[in-house]
């Protein structure tokens, strides 16, 4: 069996990082945990290591990846606060450098890559958020360049609206649309740990549905 490894956890104490942690947790893996306010943070395990910080400020991010293998993020935008999808792959590529530190990144249906074909109900979630969000649209799109154009190993998992039940179900997974217009965030995190060690969509952006 492979030697556990340490993980770093971006976005840990939001909705759908609180499944990821403890499905980690669960699986017994070491965690280091950036958060911006430790304070407010429950859950409690010997297995959690908390980086007080922001992932906008580079040095916090160099020392949450200091001793990591992988580093798994479902950050999201912050309402009326700085951009923050784009300068965080930033972050996270200067922190990685050359090591072989898999990044796996949560974003959204309307981010575009190459290999698309978006059905019809993609193209209109796409539109609508170009159209109502065009700041965050476009920084998510930026963020998809980062990581193309680096050597790093990365996964951009896109998913459509999430559900918080919790129940596990059939995960579906298209390189070229979206297979369903809803996912629960329980199977969002298991996809999001699979990817850790499987290589399958290596420096791709899978969508995944129930």
């Amino acid at each position: 069996m492979k030697e556990l490894q340490k993980i770093a956890v971006i976005g840990g104490g939001g909705r759908t990082g609180q499944y990821l942690v403890n499905q980690l947790i669960e699986k017994g893996y070491s965690l280091k945990l950036l958060l911006r306010h430790p304070e407010n943070f429950t859950m409690q395990s010997p297995l959690i290591e908390i980086v007080e910080g922001d992932v906008l400020n580079p040095e916090a991010v160099r020392i949450l990846l200091e001793d990591c293998s992988a580093v798994l993020s479902t950050a999201g935008q912050r309402q009326d606060e700085p951009l923050v999808a784009s300068q965080a792959s930033v972050n996270i590529m200067n922190a990685i450098g050359d090591r072989p530190v898999r990044y796996v990144v949560l974003a959204g249906l309307n981010v575009d890559t190459p290999s698309d074909e978006k059905g019809e109900q993609s193209v209109k979630a796409t539109e609508w958020m170009r159209a109502t969000f065009p700041a965050i649209h476009n920084d998510r799109q930026k963020s998809y360049s980062v990581l193309a154009e680096s050597n790093a190993e990365w996964i951009m998992v896109r998913v459509p609206y999430i559900e918080f039940n919790g129940n596990r179900a059939e995960v579906k997974v298209s390189g070229t649309d979206s297979p369903g217009a809803k996912i629960d965030a329980a199977d969002i995190a298991g996809f999001m740990i699979n990817q850790i060690t499987d290589d399958t969509w290596l420096r791709k952006a899978p969508f995944i549905s129930n």
